[in-house]
């Protein structure tokens, strides 16, 4: 995710690299927290970079940039002015890898990898291959058996779920919406019945109308939390029903974006009316399932017979034909 960096008044020093540390340690390791696996050649490290403050950076960001033997930056001159914020010398080897040059780039990084190389993989902003670039690079080491490992850090997905005062024991991560209207309504209905809290990002200048279709699908009363500038000077966390903040963000709202929206509300079997039931089948053929498939999908999130379900459909199908 792109954003813009902070310094704050004093920041951490890197410390140097020692015998069984960040450095040489990581590399003999045949398996670790990060899932690495034992494999010849050297490691891919994933580094999380600060989604605001540098001063959230993890120290051992500043070790892998003065260790490494490669730099793969999304942006090099972005990662240039974070090492210097950080008081690090990148004497490795520094690359672009960004989405226009991923695919030609990746053969290039796996060739430096299986030669013994220490490959370090940072992003604009939070953590490589979430909404970033990263995840051909990570695929195609795994399929060399490369040993991946990562240097946790922040994460604006995990931020503003904490910040929402929504749900936060089940959630799914949707990325970006498409840009178009239609395939962001049709991307929203696939998840209009979702009952774990989603977590989505957003140009500020597609805000309102995201939150429109949003109100839209998933309806205006849905609560919701808009988080805008994590971890800078100008933080702010909206939080309200989808109609309302749509209101808010029709005035123009600029920063970087992260929307946190309710999941769907778990209904009893008693409180689910037919004509509920023939929205959710709707829902469901309007992305693409055909309509015995969406039926038996409604009747078993609903815990009805798919006999109930099928009888609603007819009887509202029905009701639609014109009197003679």
């Amino acid at each position: 995710m792109t954003g813009s960096l902070e310094s704050p008044s004093s920041l951490p020093s890197p410390q140097p690299s020692e015998p069984g540390g960040a450095s040489s340690g990581a590399q003999g390791a045949s398996s670790g927290a990060g899932g690495a696996s034992s494999g010849a050649g050297g490691t891919l490290v994933l580094a999380g970079t600060p989604i605001g403050a540098v001063s959230d950076a993890p120290p051992r960001l500043a070790q892998e940039l003065a260790a490494c033997d490669v730099v793969a930056a999304e942006d090099t001159r972005r990662m240039k002015r974070l090492a210097q914020a950080l008081g690090v010398h990148v004497g490795g080897r520094v690359v672009s890898y960004f989405e226009g040059n991923e695919s030609a780039r990746t053969p290039e990084l796996v060739e430096a990898l299986e030669g013994g190389a220490r490959v370090l993989l940072v992003t604009d902003a939070g953590m490589p291959s979430v909404s970033d670039p990263g995840y051909r690079l990570v695929a195609a080491a795994v399929e060399h058996g490369i040993r991946v490992t990562a240097v946790p850090g922040p994460s604006a997905v995990l931020t503003a779920l904490a910040l929402s005062g929504l749900p936060v024991d089940r959630f799914c991560f949707e990325g970006f919406l498409p840009r178009k209207a239609g395939e962001r309504l049709g991307r929203l209905k696939e998840v209009a019945e979702e009952r774990r809290t989603l977590v989505y990002f957003e140009a500020p200048h597609r805000l309102d109308d995201t939150l429109a279709a949003m109100a839209q699908v998933f309806g205006a009363e849905r609560r919701a939390a808009v988080c805008r500038e994590l971890t800078k000077t100008y933080e702010e966390v909206r939080r309200g029903p989808l109609e309302e903040l749509a209101a808010w963000a029709a005035d123009g709202v600029r920063g970087e974006i992260t929307v946190v929206v309710e999941g769907a509300p778990d209904k009893a079997p008693d409180d689910i009316t037919p004509e509920e039931l023939v929205r959710r089948v709707r829902v469901r053929e309007e992305a693409g399932e055909r309509r015995k498939e969406a039926i038996a999908a409604v009747a078993a999130e609903a815990g009805l017979p798919k006999r109930q379900v099928f009888d609603a459909v007819v009887a509202a199908k029905n009701a639609a034909r014109p009197t003679p």
